[in-house]
């Protein structure tokens, strides 16, 4: 009965699932933030064109 309540097996495999659900928040984060400034980027772009040859973008 000690040895099984000594056994930290199931406390590292929550740990193990804290650090990669932190992880995984990190890179939503990062691809959000990415991707948002890649829409303005595109956006700035394509004003630029447009004042230079008219059209649409």
């Amino acid at each position: 009965m000690r040895r099984h309540l000594l056994r930290d097996t199931g406390a590292s495999a929550v740990e193990y699932g804290l650090l990669i659900a932190g992880v995984a928040a990190l890179i939503v984060a990062a691809i959000f933030f990415v991707g948002r400034n890649n829409a303005n980027n595109f956006q700035d772009a394509c004003e630029a064109i447009l004042t230079q040859q008219g059209g649409s973008c």
